[in-house]
């Protein structure tokens, strides 16, 4: 099975344009917005992190606990390490403002696969705990994957569109869930390569995108999805596609116990 999806993720790559992880934007971007976005205020999304390396916003994620951020495996990977990673809470600018705090570790889920992308989640344990207020809070994680036709809404600082810029501030897209039977259906582009551990959500010019990996996907006031991959950005027939968080939520909740 993972041979025909490696299989089908380089047909996709080759026939139909970049299958791409929707983070580890380049650190020069500047200015733009997530596709289709509307500023948001922290206050409204108090459990948006930000990701930084070596000072420079590439990857979001969210709280869980007052020391325990979650986020994609991806974002994760060389070249990020405990001494070059920090995670900026409390502001809706990436470049400023709420706290910036060290980590002393992070975990990457054990079957996470580059190629087919399953399970692209991670935990980050920072070295001293978030005071929470009206700016940083925790969110729930979501024990049942929301239904096809579900309100969401996913947040970043990622690009305006593929190979666009990033924005300053935080952003936000109202989308939909897609089931994974829709969504590995003929219905959309990505077929088999849609697995239990994903979920999808889309909305006509709407979507996340580069710079937004990591980050929050949430319906009904819980965190379902991981913004993970897909086929450029809001590009018709393609959803986003999202670590799903009630399939994986078990592997959290052991991981922050030994990060």
């Amino acid at each position: 099975m993972f041979l025909q999806i490696v299989t089908l993720l380089a047909v996709l790559a080759i026939t139909n344009g970049a299958v791409v992880f929707l983070g580890l934007e380049p650190q020069s971007s500047q200015g733009g917005r997530i596709v289709g976005g509307t500023v948001t205020s922290i206050e409204d999304r108090p459990w948006q992190v930000s990701l930084q390396r070596s000072g420079a916003h590439f990857c979001g994620g969210s709280i869980i606990t007052n020391n325990i951020i979650v986020t994609a495996a991806h974002c994760l990977g060389s070249p990020t390490t405990v001494s070059n990673l920090r995670i900026r809470a409390g502001s809706n600018k990436r470049t400023y403002g709420g706290v910036l705090i060290e980590v002393v570790a992070f975990k990457i889920h054990e079957g996470y696969n580059y190629d087919t992308k399953v399970n692209d989640i991670g935990v980050v344990r920072l070295k001293s705990q978030l005071a929470f207020g009206s700016t940083i809070k925790a969110i729930t994680m979501a024990s049942a994957t929301p239904s096809h036709g579900s309100a969401a809404s996913v947040s970043g600082w990622g690009k305006t569109s593929t190979g666009g810029s990033s924005s300053g501030t935080l952003l936000y897209v109202d989308t939909k869930i897609v089931g994974r039977t829709q969504c590995a259906s003929s219905i959309y582009g990505y077929g088999s390569f849609i697995q239990p551990t994903m979920i999808c959500a889309a909305a006509t010019n709407k979507d996340a995108c580069e710079g937004d990996s990591g980050g929050p996907l949430v319906s009904g006031g819980q965190l379902v999805g991981v913004v993970s991959w897909g086929r450029e950005c809001a590009l018709a027939n393609y959803p986003g596609v999202y670590a799903n968080v009630a399939e994986l939520r078990d592997w959290v909740l052991q991981a922050q116990k030994t990060v």
